[in-house]
């Protein structure tokens, strides 16, 4: 799965993608071309704590998307996974129930 890198394809997909909030983070979706591959990104505002909490914040997100949502993801999509300051105390368990939650009610609206 791809990266998105630049702030312009952030702002794409907080403009026109579906928002979906979970207690430990918010995950945008926008739907592309379907011949491209997917992609995914991360952001934690400094709401989440000082930089120290932030990237662990990243790093946990980072790691529910390699496990869950790389063999999932929709071809031609972006994801952005937005960090909120439980995700530095919420169990990795409730995280990624909480992921796999969204993503079938994702799939269920394709």
């Amino acid at each position: 799965m791809e990266r998105l890198k630049k702030r312009s394809d952030y702002l794409i997909v907080t403009k026109a993608g579906q928002r979906f909030v979970t207690p430990a983070f918010i995950l945008q979706v926008y739907d592309r071309a379907p011949e491209n591959p997917a992609r995914v990104g991360f952001t934690a505002s400094r709401k989440v704590g000082g930089a120290v909490e932030r990237n662990r914040a990243k790093r946990r997100l980072r790691a529910l998307a390699r496990q869950f949502l790389t063999p999932l993801a929709y071809q031609g999509a972006d994801y952005v996974l937005i960090a909120r300051k439980e995700a530095l105390t919420r169990t990795y368990a409730l995280m990624a129930e909480d992921l796999q939650k969204v993503l079938t009610t994702i799939k269920r609206r394709y």
